[in-house]
């Protein structure tokens, strides 16, 4: 599938559970809508992947991606695991600006 590099580079890091360079892949002033929580900046962005990543250990495998929306397959170690996540993106010079994740 051909992604955007901004988006391979996010789910490799999502891979890698490595929580700094998920949050280098967004504008400084980047907004993220998970959970009816919302997250802002880079600084705050790392240490919600970094919660996230170690109370569910998410993995996700690319589904489809059209324009600007992608969807996955999230497994993980929570209830009602596997599930399809959609991850709607804005993007700002060449970062993510916006993700809002929606089922």
């Amino acid at each position: 599938m051909n992604l955007p590099n901004i988006i391979s580079d996010l789910l490799a890091a999502q891979s890698n559970f490595d929580s700094k360079a998920y949050a280098a892949c967004f504008s400084e002033t980047a907004l993220v809508f998970d959970e009816n929580e919302t997250h802002k900046g880079q600084n705050e962005i790392e240490k919600w992947n970094e919660k996230t990543s170690e109370m569910y250990q998410t993995q996700l495998e690319t589904l489809a991606f059209e324009t600007d929306i992608l969807t996955t397959k999230v497994t993980g170690n929570f209830e009602g695991s596997p599930i399809v996540l959609k991850y709607h993106f804005e993007f700002k010079d060449g970062k993510i600006d916006r993700l809002e994740i929606t089922n």
